[in-house]
């Protein structure tokens, strides 16, 4: 009874929920997006609703807009959706950039509960003291200040209560949109929308683990241990929980206080700089990145280092990855397209049969352009914005990977340019992705791959006499199975052939008693055959029995 009454409730929920959509789309004059399929049912009711609106904004905004009203989950989906400029015109997916994730905190009470009811203790047996006013408050969770019981400053992130069953519901009607999408819009089928609510779906979840952030957290942590470009803030795994996250506190001027960094005396062009060499270093070096490094996460100390927070979204490259990112972006500065184009044909990303000299001059038509301009001007991200809008023509699949890449990388060239506007970016990057891909070939490559199998050749090292005994034994054991297979064929071979050879001689003999017989009945009787017929028996005789020679000589075994 309880789970039909759970089900109904939810079927009622689900209904109010798609109202509430059909009702926002009105408000902001969004039409087409009800005319595809059944919803072309709701047009009528599409006109009620929408007397009355007027709206000036461009399309673009008015989506955002409508996004912002739906709630978290769906300013989430524009967001990932802004990182897809396969599937979106450029004005739409560049006002999706400027969608908000903040919401109204939740009590900080409720958060104090959470933090103790998934840790198992009381806050005094937590902190010395818990800040109930949250210090930034997001769609998935809320971050609080406090301070624990050795007098370590923290921050504590805690989940929104039900945010689980909230991303549930709003889930389910995504679904429904993205298979209407897909069924009915003529663009559907080679977008796959339902594809990209999957993959929204398996981030957005991973946001719903604290422990997930905290092992990026720690990762990275790693992978720039000791480094003076940035510091990462420690995690303390023992209060850290699915719904709890508790982080060191670091201090620090936000980075887009650029007048305050001037005023502290830190130095612009090597601070724009240092973000570019992170950036590429994460990418290449270590094949993950933070992808959500906007200006609200990033932090300057005192002495121009970097320090990061947030780490819910990280990107990962694989080898093959860098392999392409790094011929992609040498073969563009040397404005040899042709480099470029094949990087996609070897990396199979472009349909089977594309011609080389074909995608070579679409590159080339898009990115000569970008030359105009000063390289201090030249745009990384944009150069891999206008590859990802060449590929639509060729109806190659974009790289999720490589689409958060060029996002991120896009927030990195702009706030560089923000703190130093002359900052050339390839001054950095190009001797970085030449000492790279020099590492990936020839000796340094082969010492580096040596030194990582060494622990796996260690261990087989003791093991390699008595293998190399068992293999000796095998191929002797072989030739002699081998040598008994050889005989027992050639036996059977010369079985077959004495049986051929029976056979034909009781064949050929047979053959010689019918034909003599024959011969004998007609000599018998040839008192009675007139001569000329007589003879022509005779002459019949004679080449039955040449026949049988013939034959016998025809057959003879070779």
């Amino acid at each position: 009874m309880n789970s039909r009454f759970s089900l109904s409730t939810n079927r009622i929920s689900a209904f109010f929920r798609a109202v509430r959509i059909v009702r926002v789309l009105c408000s902001y004059r969004l039409s087409r997006f009800l005319k595809l399929g059944p919803g072309k049912l709701l047009s009528p009711i599409y006109w009620v609703l929408s007397i009355g609106s007027s709206r000036s904004e461009s399309e673009g905004t008015r989506i955002r807009l409508a996004l912002q009203d739906l709630g978290p989950v769906f300013v989430k989906f524009g967001q990932a959706l802004s990182t897809r400029p396969d599937m979106l015109p450029e004005d739409i997916a560049h006002e999706l950039t400027l969608l908000q994730d903040a919401v109204p905190p939740f009590d900080g009470a409720d958060a104090l509960k959470i933090v103790e009811s998934s840790l198992g203790k009381s806050s005094a047996a937590l902190f010395t003291q818990f800040d109930l006013e949250p210090l930034a408050s997001a769609s998935v969770a809320q971050v609080h200040l406090a301070e624990l019981l050795d007098g370590k400053e923290v921050i504590v992130k805690v989940l929104r209560p039900e945010i689980k069953i909230i991303i549930d519901r709003d889930l389910g009607l995504l679904y429904t949109l993205a298979s209407l999408v897909e069924k009915y819009w003529e663009q559907g089928p080679r977008l796959r929308p339902v594809d990209v609510v999957k993959e929204y779906e398996s981030t957005i979840h991973s946001e719903l683990d604290m422990r997930m952030e905290a092992a990026n957290a720690a990762q990275m942590k790693r992978n720039f241990e000791g480094s003076d470009l940035i510091y990462v803030p420690e995690i303390f795994w023992d209060l850290t929980d699915e719904k709890v996250l508790v982080m060191e506190r670091i201090h620090g001027t936000p980075i887009r206080e650029i007048d305050t960094l001037t005023e502290m005396g830190v130095d612009m062009r090597k601070l724009a700089h240092d973000g570019v060499t992170i950036f590429f270093t994460q990418a290449f070096r270590d094949g993950f990145f933070h992808a959500d490094m906007h200006p609200g996460n990033i932090f300057v100390a005192e002495n121009g280092q970097y320090r990061a927070v947030d780490f819910g979204i990280m990107g990962t490259l694989t080898e093959a990855d860098k392999h392409y990112l790094a011929r992609n972006f040498i073969g563009f500065f040397n404005r040899d397209y042709r480099a470029v184009a094949e990087a996609h044909i070897q990396a199979e990303w472009v349909p089977a049969g594309t011609r080389v000299e074909e995608f070579e001059a679409a590159i080339r038509t898009v990115c000569e352009p970008i030359f105009a301009k000063p390289i201090s001007e030249i745009s990384f991200g944009k150069f891999l914005l206008q590859l990802f809008q060449t590929a639509r023509r060729f109806e190659m699949p974009i790289q999720p990977q490589l689409v958060l890449l060029q996002k991120t990388l896009l927030n990195i060239e702009g706030l560089g340019r923000q703190l130093y506007p002359q900052l050339d970016l390839w001054e950095t990057a190009k001797p970085f992705l030449e000492n790279w891909m020099e590492e990936q070939v020839g000796f340094t490559a082969l010492r580096k791959k040596m030194a990582a199998e060494a622990p796996f050749w260690a261990q087989q090292l003791p093991e390699i006499p008595s293998k190399i005994h068992g293999f000796l034994n095998d191929v002797r054991e072989l030739r002699i199975t081998n040598h008994q297979q050889q005989q027992i064929i050639t036996d059977i071979q010369q079985q077959l052939v004495n049986q051929e050879n029976s056979r034909r001689r009781i064949w050929a003999s047979s053959l010689i008693f019918i034909t003599a017989a024959t011969t004998l009945v007609l000599l018998l009787t040839g008192q009675i055959v007139p001569p000329e017929i007589y003879r022509s028996y005779w002459g019949y005789g004679a080449f039955s029995l040449m026949l049988v020679s013939f034959v016998a000589i025809v057959r003879k075994p070779r």
